[in-house]
């Protein structure tokens, strides 16, 4: 039984066609080789599938089903091929990214919507997640890339450096008393403290920092989202640990100022994650560069 993909290529286009001769001008090749292949293919049948005339060939009853058959292959590699130029072209396909909520809407926003807007046809799957479950999803496959904090230790992943945060201690106008003032670590624990939950980057970060001066951060209320954290600060509650580019509009209003440290906070890297020696797809690949231009 032949396997050769090319006979059947062959068979499809004579059967067609009704014409070796045909058959031998669409696959641009000689007239006694389009009659090998066929002779070879009704070999390794042992079944006639061509009724040789005057006017050209047609069909046996055996080649009939046969033709069936081959002609549904046939449909399906010519709609394979249309999908690979429109997957190219970005006609049609999918990106799947994964980050986190705030980094999705104070950061990935604008670059989606732009990407939509040039690709309206390429569906876009956003996977919600703290940094480890967002290393998790691409490891899975689920994702094609990440938007994560840095710094990211695995030799699995590839982390490009895209831009830089600043995060910061906010409070509302219940702690008006404190704006203005310098406060050093052992101060600013005497106050309620607002984290993000603690499987997150920022909030082992901050703990991780506080550590290295000696000091434990308890928080009083613990959040698993940046407009939580935001909202918590604006009612009083207590002092949220925030990234200032995530609350710029209510540093500028006045709902909220910032908490002057006697040490400096270190900045953040926000890096986009992919599996390294894994090629990206033609659609993530352009939302990358997009992003990095």
């Amino acid at each position: 039984m032949t396997n050769n993909y090319e006979l059947y290529k062959v068979f499809y286009w004579a059967a067609k066609t009704g014409s070796l001769t045909q058959a031998a001008k669409v696959l641009f090749l000689t007239q006694p080789s389009v009659s090998h292949a066929i002779k070879q293919l009704e070999e390794s049948f042992g079944i006639t599938l061509f009724y040789r005339t005057p006017k050209g060939v047609t069909l046996t009853q055996e080649g009939s089903i046969l033709f069936s058959y081959i002609e549904q292959s046939q449909i399906l590699i010519t709609l394979a091929e249309e999908k690979m130029h429109a997957l190219k072209h970005l006609e049609s396909g999918e990106l799947r990214v994964g980050g986190s909520d705030s980094l999705f809407k104070h950061y990935l926003l604008p670059y989606l919507e732009s990407f939509h807007s040039s690709y309206p046809d390429v569906k876009i799957h956003l996977n919600h997640g703290t940094t480890p479950e967002v290393i998790s999803f691409l490891k899975e496959g689920k994702i094609d890339l990440g938007v994560v904090r840095m710094p990211i230790v695995d030799p699995q992943l590839e982390v490009q450096e895209s831009i830089q945060l600043q995060d910061c201690f906010v409070a509302g106008a219940k702690y008006a008393d404190l704006k203005g003032k310098v406060l050093s670590m052992e101060m600013l624990l005497q106050y309620p403290i607002i984290l993000f939950s603690r499987n997150s980057r920022v909030r082992m970060n901050i703990t991780e920092l506080f550590q290295s001066y000696g000091y434990s951060i308890k928080p009083e209320f613990e959040v698993g989202s940046v407009d939580l954290l935001i909202e918590f600060a604006k009612k009083g509650l207590g002092i949220s640990f925030v990234t200032r580019e995530f609350v710029s509009s209510e540093l500028e209003e006045g709902s909220l100022f910032e908490i002057q440290l006697d040490v400096q906070l270190p900045p953040a890297q926000v890096g986009i994650m992919i599996m390294r020696n894994m090629p990206l797809s033609i659609t993530a690949k352009h939302f990358v560069e997009m992003v990095n231009q």
